[in-house]
């Protein structure tokens, strides 16, 4: 019987040995960043004679610390490079190469050409042989094209670029040297030409924009999304819209008259799939935006306003509202056992967050730290270690109560994530009072002069008007 016994344990072991790899596996399967994103990449070098090979060296170099940044492969990135001077060269064709290690080796192996500068029909060439043969097609996968060059193109670019948007590839437009024209990035770029083109003074100078590309290039694959926003759209996530709070919450008025905001309950979920929410994850950058209010003993509750939950329900993103302590605690994901660091805006002005009012919260997150902004006042900037992606199955939920499924009774007007880390910038509290530019606004009303008395004048005299059959008496006058 004992014999059993034994034998039935080692058979449970192997099997749990067995099954535990592949557990791990539909786990790391369910980790999303810009890393793990499908998408269709293409370089279009500029080989020409001004660059030099000293130059074509660096930008070789250029290529490979970029596309380190992501998983290479059918399911993921397939990267595919063109040279051209008088004519196009196909240097790597997309999708060929399943891993990094590969693809850099051909990458480096990439010989310099020399010749003249014909921008327009490399734009072509890579348009109709890269993306046009791509197995994957243009169906729900980004189609992404860069275009390095440091000169004045001797053929027509705006042609071939518009043709490349009308199929849906993505131009970026790099400019480096004094001899590119500004005119002719834009012709060769998507709108908004902000964020679109970039121009620096040398070769040298590409490596100080290769975490700027890294983040457009996961901006297009990770956030599909537009949100309109005064005369441009804005990638992101509407948090609230995708919750589709307006069927869930009862509508009030927000912080001006006239402005729409909703009255989240205690009886109402705000939960959601993260797969359906973040299905490639977020970008390494981002500005996260909440305009809320919450009053009683909210104000003194410790909540997540927003967070991000693993499938055994940890959180691993998370906007922690203390009104205790009087604190923000953001959370997010790190290379930590623990998976997860967290930061603590503790300063005292943080406390206007909690005394019952409509107030903006503002994080602006990248790679290296997070500054909070309340009311578009800076608070605190704290440090963070490079986050990791998140895993998607899991839940997102707005308005908990830490570590409960309890939701927080609170009104809330907005909850956006913007992609480009750059609205920071542009973004304002004028939705809430005190903004010079928020629709309520009227300037203050001065004190009025209040002069001394003047000497006492000469007296004067009665006068009366005789005015069709009435007499009108007027005041005394002095004179």
């Amino acid at each position: 019987m004992a014999c059993k016994v034994a034998s039935l344990h080692c058979v449970l072991r192997y099997l749990c040995l067995m099954l535990l790899p592949l557990l791990s596996a539909a786990q790391d399967d369910d980790i999303r960043s810009c890393r793990t994103a499908p998408c269709d990449l293409v370089f279009i070098l500029d080989g020409s004679w001004s660059v030099e090979d000293v130059n074509f060296e660096i930008v070789k170099r250029w290529l490979v610390n970029i596309t380190t940044s992501f998983n290479i492969g059918q399911k993921f990135t397939q990267v595919g490079v063109v040279q051209y001077s008088d004519d196009p060269v196909l240097e790597i064709p997309l999708g060929k190469y399943s891993s990094n290690k590969d693809l850099i080796r051909a990458m480096e192996s990439i010989e310099y050409m020399g010749g003249n500068t014909r921008t327009g029909a490399a734009i072509k060439f890579a348009t109709d042989k890269l993306f046009g043969l791509s197995e994957r097609g243009p169906a729900g996968v980004s189609r992404i094209a860069v275009v390095l060059t440091d000169g004045k193109s001797q053929d027509e670019v705006l042609k071939a670029a518009e043709a490349a948007r009308k199929k849906g590839v993505i131009l970026f437009a790099i400019g480096v040297g004094s001899e590119t024209e500004e005119a002719e990035l834009r012709d060769i770029a998507n709108k908004p030409f902000s964020t679109y083109t970039f121009s620096v003074e040398d070769y040298k100078a590409i490596s100080r924009i290769i975490q700027v590309i890294r983040q457009k290039l996961c901006e297009e694959t990770v956030c599909p999304a537009r949100i309109p926003i005064d005369s441009r759209d804005e990638k992101g996530f509407d948090i609230l819209f995708h919750l589709n709070l307006a069927k869930k919450a009862k509508k009030t008025q927000g912080a001006f008259y006239g402005s729409r905001a909703y009255e989240v309950t205690s009886r109402v979920d705000l939960s959601e799939a993260t797969r359906t929410l973040f299905p490639d994850g977020l970008p390494p950058s981002y500005v996260f935006v909440a305009t809320l209010r919450y009053k009683g003993s909210v104000a003194i509750e410790e909540w997540d306003l927003w967070r991000i939950q693993t499938r055994d329900g940890k959180p691993q993103m998370a906007v922690t509202l203390n009104g205790l302590e009087g604190t923000v605690m953001f959370t997010t994901t790190s290379n930590s056992p623990s998976g997860t660091q967290m930061v603590k805006f503790s300063q005292q002005t943080t406390r206007k967050l909690f005394d019952e009012k409509w107030h903006q919260l503002r994080l602006l997150v990248t790679e290296e730290d997070v500054t909070l902004y309340v009311d578009d006042l800076e608070i605190e900037t704290l440090s963070l270690e490079p986050p990791v992606g998140i895993f998607i199955n899991g839940k997102t939920q707005v308005g908990k109560y830490v570590r409960k499924e309890t939701t927080v009774p609170f009104e809330i007007q907005k909850l956006r994530i913007y992609c480009d880390p750059e609205q920071n910038n542009r973004e304002t509290a004028c939705e809430i009072p005190g903004c010079s530019n928020s629709p309520d606004y009227t300037e203050p009303t001065q004190e009025p002069c209040v002069c001394p008395p003047g000497p006492p004048g000469l007296p004067g005299m009665k006068v009366s008007f005789l005015f069709s059959s009435h007499s009108l008496n007027f005041c005394h006058v002095r004179v």
